[in-house]
């Protein structure tokens, strides 16, 4: 960075020594001892300007040196000093967006990270009943396949694609609701009516298991979008039939307070053990207690759609005594 090239600078030297050249003259007009005395103010003035621009440029040339390191992936210089003036505020303010920056880097990086591996896990999801779809159709080609296995295998394959169905809609709703496109609606239902409309699907699944269920609580008014919390509803019911065993017990019961609605829900399956607990959350993750058919996307949806609405899930679990989810509507907006 010259400092000659800068136009500003010829400019305000062209002017300086006018001016300079001029006050010089009238000194002179009035003694000579004047007149010298103006040129050697004038002369240390601009000697002071000039040293003081080349300081500056200096600092700038610095700057500049310190963006193209950052721009090389140098993000953790720092140039930040506590000396007042119009340079060090720069720097600073330079420091802090590209502290920013880096941040914003690393967080992409993870998500990138983190699209990665659901993109592999999605694969893995539907690659399995892929294969073995696959492998039943090849076998339903055989002409001397006896009827009851052809049936089986017909029913098989309904089953396949049903879970197909299941997981491509579910990655859809997680997708929008990642991308920020949903909007949560206001309405007023009752919280019987709600719990009633998350049951009612999973009805048969609990009539063949023989999971006797109670509703229990207040029926209050509460806020929130019907269908989307309906949906976490039921994610957080399957899970609960999923895991009871036949002939279990799952409770259903609401309350309403000053800050929040709530909806627990309780089972007496087998429990989450320590290691799974912080983690039950997490999308595609699967515990030791797992179902074989289980993705490990449903609770990690219902947490999200709950947040939406300025509300939370949490869990208490133990081993061998049974789960409650807790969902929390809070009433402030925030």
């Amino acid at each position: 960075m010259s400092l000659w090239r800068n136009r500003e600078i010829k400019r305000f030297t062209a002017s300086l020594f006018t001016v300079s050249a001029i006050l010089a003259i009238t000194g002179f007009s009035i003694s000579i001892e004047a007149g010298i005395l103006v040129l050697i103010t004038a002369f240390l003035l601009c000697l002071t300007f000039f040293a003081f621009t080349v300081y500056r440029y200096r600092q700038i040339r610095r700057l500049s040196d310190y963006l193209r390191r950052i721009c090389a992936g140098e993000h953790s210089l720092d140039i930040r000093d506590n000396v007042e003036g119009e340079l060090s505020i720069l720097k600073n303010e330079i420091y802090k967006v590209t502290l920013m920056l880096s941040e914003y880097n690393k967080k992409l990086q993870s998500e990138k990270l983190r699209l990665s591996e659901h993109m592999a896990d999605i694969s893995h999801q539907l690659k399995t009943p892929l294969t073995s779809m696959m492998v039943m159709v090849d076998l339903l080609g055989d002409e001397d396949l006896p009827p009851e296995k052809r049936r089986e295998f017909v029913a098989r394959l309904s089953s396949q694609l049903k879970r197909i169905e299941w997981l491509v809609s579910s990655l859809l709703k997680m997708a929008r609701l990642d991308a920020g496109v949903v909007k949560m609606k206001r309405e007023r239902v009752k919280m019987h009516t709600l719990i009633e409309n998350a049951l009612r699907p999973l009805l048969i699944p609990m009539e063949v298991k023989d999971i006797a269920y109670t509703v229990t609580g207040e029926d209050e008014m509460l806020t929130c979008d019907v269908q989307w919390t309906t949906e976490a509803i039921i994610n957080i019911l399957k899970n609960c039939v999923e895991h009871v065993p036949e002939h279990g017990r799952i409770g259903i019961a609401a309350r309403d307070n000053p800050l929040y609605f709530e909806i627990r829900i309780s089972d007496n399956g087998p429990g989450i053990s320590k290691e799974d607990l912080p983690h039950i959350f997490t999308r595609f993750y699967r515990g030791k207690n797992a179902s074989p058919d289980s993705v490990g996307i449903g609770l990690a949806m219902a947490r999200s759609i709950i947040k939406e609405q300025n509300g939370d899930v949490t869990v208490e679990s133990r081993e061998g005594r049974g789960t409650t989810f807790f969902i929390r509507l809070y009433k402030a907006v925030v």
